[in-house]
This record gives C-alpha cells, structure tokens and sequence, in this order.
C-alpha cells in the first residue's frame, strides 16, 4: 500500500475518533448511564458492592469506574472518557490482531482494513462515549484474543477473568472459549479460560437471588428476526440489507472482472485463532438458551467485534484485485465511510435537544434548577442528573431532592400545603406520560390544577401545578 493510502486511513480514523470525543458531552446521560453514576460514583467499594448484587451485571466496570471517578473527577465527562480510552485501546489491539493473523506480503493492507472497522464501523463508535461497559468490554475481549492466540495462558487466563467480570456475556464468551478448545485437545487454554471463569461464576453465585429472579433482562424479548435485524445495523449502520446487497454486487464483480479468482472463505486456522470460532459458539448458545430465557440482546453483541473484525480485515486486505476490482472496492468503501460518518453519529449528536435514548433529563434538571417542591415517578435519575449536572457547573446546589411518588403522597397529606408543585419525568413519550398520570391524579385530587411548561421538549414533560384554593383565595 502506497504511504498516501496509509496516511488517508490513519487521518480518517483520527476524525472519526476526535469527532467521537468532541460530542462527549452533546447529549444528555441517558437513563443506564445515570444508573452507571448511581453505582459507581458511592463514596466506598463497599457501598458499590451491596448495590451491585441487585443489578444485572457483574462488578468490574463499576469497580474500575469508582476508581476512576476517584482520580480524575465524578463528572459526565469523565464518565464517557473512560469509555473513550477502551475505544481506541481496543481498536489498537484489534489492528495489532489483525496484522499477527495476516501473511507478511499483505500486512499493511490488513492493517488498514482493520484500522477502517474498527475505529470508523458503527458498532465501535455507537458505544466510544456512552457511560457502560461496552468499551471496555471489547477491549478486554480483544486482549483475551490476543494473548490465547500468542499462547500466554496465565495472561489470558487473567483477561478472560476480567472480561467475565465486566459482562456477563463476556463470561458466556469464556465458557465458549473453554469448551472449543477443550474439544480441540488444547488443555491449557481451556483450563486457563475455566480457571479465569471462576470469578464470574463466584459472583453470578453471590447476586443470585437477583440475577435468577424474573426481574433481570425483564426487557429483553424472545429472539426473532427484529434481534438480527438490529444487530445488523449495529455492524453496518443504516439501512443494512441494501448494504449487504452492495457487499454481495461487489464480490460477484470482483470475481467476473476485478481480479478476484474465488470468493474468498477464511481458513478454518484464521477462525479459530481469531477467535472467531468460540465467538460463533457463545452466539449459538445464547441464542438456544433466550428462547428459555430470553438473554439475547443486540447491544451485547459487540462482544464479537474484536474476533470480527481480524477475521474479515485479513480476508479483505489479503485479496489480489487488478486495478478495476480496486476501484470497485474503493467506491463501496468510500459509501460505507461517508455513510457511517453521517448517520452512524446521529445517536451521538442529538442536536439542540440533546436527546439519547429517548431521555432529555439534563435539560429538565437546568430549567427547575432553584425550585423546590419537584417531584417525579422517576426521581433517583433526577437526583444523579442533578449531581451531574452541578459537577458540570451547569446548575447551583440543589436546596431539596426531587421526591417520588410516595414523598408526592406523604406531603398532600399535610395541613399547610405548598402554593405550586412541579411534576417531571423524562422518557419514550407514551411511557413517560403513563408514569406521570398517577402522580398528576394525585395533585389533582388535592385541588392542584396542572400545567405543561417545556413544550419544546420532545422526551420531557414539566407540569407547573398550582393549587387552585389557594388561586381563589389570592
């Protein structure tokens, strides 16, 4: 590869990457990232461990987070950097992957390939700045890659240990891990991946009253053709099936007049090395068990990145093109980047509004800053987004917590009732005005009469209720 190719993928992954970082703080924390606050920004490890045997996942991320959040500060920003820092270390690795799996002639071609997926692809970036565990995640998964590859089993052993800490889908990669190479006749490995699977395990055993509870993964539904769909945009970004129709015109131009003498089919050494192979597994297996219990989940899924992205990096680096086929691949390559540019960072720039995941809650902690009386069928978020909020210095001190909907009742029960009373939630519309309804019958029923104040607000709702005794007496 000419060094002007090399130095126009090296740029247009330090854009992707700089554009990720710059939208840091463009959208609101969403609902699961305040829940990250809540757990990980406690004032002890102690306090972080007993509110963790009642959440659905193990303790690693959450314990590197409060460690974190100890050194460089308890803010939305460090929050996402962390995130950030997992991002382009586990880019790093799976570049470094990809090149140890390559042939020596093709390697600063794979190399670019993967720099391409695995810095400027959807399903890295959709996860770069979001306050979970996703990056750090691929990160550790990437690292357990590497060194089983490199055959270091006390290294892998300890990375497989953390990853099976950081999600539980990254324990069932373990698990996928240990029986393949158990079937492989590779002992160590597997022992090395069962041996790191035993903290994991330890605490699945500790939160189990939770985890095995109906409770856990409530939201997730029963696999069907919507999970592959969504996984699939994930990887591709928008409009997947007619990128996949792209992908497939080019391999049969390529084979008729790019060059490309057969289609190509990764080795069965390079899928397993990769990864790739128990990865595949761990899907299979999660996927059988969802119809049971449902675990299946897209998000999830970008545990598979980091056994992906070699795999199809080599394959596609390693390929002989003439210079037509060349040119067909640029072109596609050059849709898929400025369609990933585009859209693939619309969840992370949300506009004026600041919406993610459908939540608005840092712009309804700005607009009742300094009032009092705020209640909401949600208030623990609104508490951490007015913490957040305040360590960004976007609000003073609150003078009182927002209360909930038994704190709404215990104080309409008193004699000297206050004049007005704010009532807020934040959320996908129809479910935010079916949380609000209780709270605003409550008011109403006390001779409160209601009125909406933030109109512009797309996933927020802020009712001003007055008391209408008072309003006559006045």
């Amino acid at each position: 590869m000419k060094r002007s190719w090399l130095v126009l993928v090296v740029a247009l992954c330090l854009a992707f990457g700089l554009r990720a970082l710059l939208l840091i703080d463009a959208t609101a924390l969403w609902s699961d990232e305040l829940y990250s606050v809540g757990k990980s920004f406690q004032p002890s490890f102690g306090s972080l461990l007993e509110m963790l045997r009642e959440d659905t996942h193990p303790p690693a991320y959450y314990g590197l987070l409060w460690l974190w959040g100890h050194w460089v500060g308890q803010s939305p920003v460090s929050l996402r950097l962390l995130s950030w820092l997992a991002y382009l270390a586990g880019g790093l690795v799976m570049v470094s992957q990809a090149m140890a799996l390559a042939q020596v002639g093709a390697r600063t071609r794979v190399a670019a390939t993967a720099a391409l997926l695995a810095f400027c692809s959807p399903y890295p970036i959709r996860f770069a700045i979001e306050g979970k565990s996703y990056a750090v995640l691929v990160l550790l998964v990437a690292l357990a890659w590497w060194w089983r590859r490199s055959a270091h089993p006390i290294a892998y052993g300890a990375v497989v240990g953390l990853a099976g800490l950081t999600h539980f889908y990254g324990l069932f990669l373990v698990l996928a891990a240990a029986a393949w190479d158990g079937w492989q006749r590779r002992w160590t490995s597997a022992a090395a991946a069962l041996i790191g699977a035993i903290p994991a395990l330890a605490w699945m055993a500790y939160a189990a009253d939770y985890l095995f509870s109906s409770r856990a993964g409530s939201w997730i539904g029963v696999p069907d053709y919507a999970l592959f769909e969504e996984t699939l945009a994930r990887g591709l970004g928008l409009w997947p099936l007619p990128k996949l129709a792209l992908i497939l015109l080019l391999l049969v131009s390529l084979r008729r007049w790019g060059g490309l003498r057969r289609l190509p089919w990764p080795s069965r050494e390079l899928l397993d090395r990769s990864g790739l192979m128990p990865s595949l597994l761990m899907v299979l297996g999660v996927v059988a068990v969802s119809f049971v219990k449902p675990m299946a989940f897209s998000r999830y899924f970008v545990v598979l990145l980091p056994a992906v992205v070699p795999v199809v990096a080599v394959q596609i680096g390693g390929s002989e093109l003439n210079r037509f086929g060349r040119g067909c691949g640029l072109v596609v390559l050059g849709l898929l980047l400025a369609s990933w540019w585009g859209p693939g960072f619309s969840e992370l720039d949300a506009g004026v509004g600041g919406v993610r995941e459908q939540d608005q809650f840092w712009l309804l902690s700005q607009r009742t800053s300094g009032l009092e009386e705020r209640y909401s069928p949600r208030p623990r978020l609104f508490n951490l987004s007015d913490r957040m909020e305040l360590a960004m210095g976007r609000i003073p001190a609150p003078s009182s917590p927002w209360g909930g909907k038994a704190d709404l009742k215990q104080r309409l029960k008193g004699q000297d009732l206050p004049q007005q009373l704010w009532l807020a939630s934040s959320g996908p519309p129809p479910a935010m005005e079916r949380k609000l309804k209780p709270l605003v019958s409550q008011v109403e029923q006390a001779g409160f009469h209601c009125e909406q104040q933030a109109n512009d607000l797309t996933h927020g709702r802020l009712l001003r209720c007055r008391s209408e005794a008072r309003g006559r007496s006045e």
